[in-house]
């Protein structure tokens, strides 16, 4: 007998409580209207520090970059960072901390929460001051097509991250350990050795630390790239048929270089993104009556600069989440043809309809959503399940 593809859809999404689906929908819908707060925070913290003429005061100082501009850059974009963390920080508590305890999705003290949101910041501020003093090298060396050569740049960057972030970065925040022995790491390696990807790179870290949530990432490029699930899976019941599922979409990341795809196609809109910028730059430092900060190259307009880029990104919210979308429907391809559990990996998505509606309408899918919804993921692998019944 055919399987009833809709029928078997309905029936896991039938599993959520009517409360468990409204409550995900809230929390959803919720984390939409976060794209513009976070917009208008910005904008109101970058404001705010124009006003108070911190950058243009240490850009002064320096003789204006034109002695030591390298220095001026690097010195103002930390300091930016430092105030840009600090004025947005009682947003950051609501939106990352408060909220998320409200809806069941982190039991993390705020006091850990603030202190790894420090050591982040500080990290993401090294970060950005070492990429800021090369695109600002650009717009001074480069002439009109430095926008061009910065999302270049940008991709390099990127590409080291992604490199340094399982070796230097992750173990700052979680502690990692290869999957023990026994049943589950007998079915990891059995798998991994069917897709070709390396069986001792395959980790189980502490994601209940910071977040209830059930997931699991792939992380890293080349030799340093990995599989790592959160202990969460587990503390929520996850059976083989499960991590099956779930290991195969990571590894389905893995195999096909998603990470890489990623990296190439993020230079591309980056450069997209400064060529923007530098001709809405002007307009936006009027807006904001930046009277003391000069052209784009000017590091004292970085404020104006991040606006700027900030706003480009909402408006391409759409294009990303697509992209993406496009990605992790690839890996749930590659985990149902390796892993063939179509009902593994339905179960374990259902898990993650607490903090993604399952079954939004079309548009707001589009708009909003990097991942397929819950509802067309296990379509999909109920599609598959009725492709492939079993032999015998």
């Amino acid at each position: 007998m055919s399987l009833d593809v809709e029928a078997e859809t309905a029936r896991w999404l039938a599993t959520m409580s009517p409360e468990e689906v409204e409550r995900a929908v809230s929390y959803t819908q919720g984390s939409h209207w976060l794209i513009l707060g976070n917009l208008v925070v910005t904008a109101v913290v970058a404001w705010l520090i124009l006003r108070s003429g911190v950058l243009s005061g240490i850009r002064d100082r320096l003789g204006r970059g034109r002695s030591r501009p390298n220095l001026t850059v690097l010195i103002v974009a930390l300091v930016f960072s430092g105030l840009n963390w600090v004025l947005a920080l009682p947003w950051s508590w609501w939106s990352g901390w408060r909220r998320e305890t409200e809806y069941g999705l982190t039991r993390q003290p705020v006091g850990a929460w603030l202190a790894e949101g420090a050591m982040s910041a500080a990290i993401g501020a090294v970060g950005l001051a070492v990429l800021l003093v090369g695109v600002y090298f650009l717009m001074r060396r480069a002439g009109r097509i430095w926008w061009a050569w910065a999302g270049g740049l940008t991709a390099t960057f990127m590409a080291v991250m992604l490199l340094a972030g399982p070796v230097f970065i992750e173990p700052l925040f979680n502690t990692y350990t290869r999957a023990p022995d026994g049943p589950v790491r007998d079915a990891v390696v059995r798998l991994a050795e069917r897709t070709g990807t390396p069986s001792d790179r395959i980790y189980i870290y502490d994601g209940s630390r910071q977040s209830d949530r059930y997931t699991a990432n792939v992380s890293g490029l080349f030799g340093t790239a990995r599989v790592a699930m959160s202990d969460v899976m587990f503390q929520q019941g996850a059976d083989l048929a499960e991590v099956r599922g779930v290991v195969g979409h990571e590894m389905g990341h893995y195999v096909h270089r998603h990470a890489l795809w990623m990296t190439g196609i993020f230079g591309f809109l980056a450069m997209a993104v400064f060529w923007l910028a530098d001709r809405l730059y002007p307009v936006a430092r009027r807006w904001q009556g930046a009277n003391r900060v000069g052209e784009i190259s000017d590091p004292a307009g970085l404020p104006v600069l991040s606006v700027v880029i900030a706003f480009i990104f909402v408006l391409a919210t759409p294009v990303i989440n697509t992209m993406v979308r496009t990605m992790e429907t690839d890996a749930d391809r590659f985990s149902l043809e390796y892993a063939n559990e179509p009902d593994g990996l339905s179960a374990a998505l259902i898990k993650t309809a607490e903090y993604r509606a399952p079954s939004p309408s079309w548009l707001e899918e589009f708009l909003f959503y990097d991942h397929p919804s819950v509802e067309n993921r296990i379509r999909m692998a109920m599609q598959w399940k009725a492709d492939h019944p079993p032999e015998g």
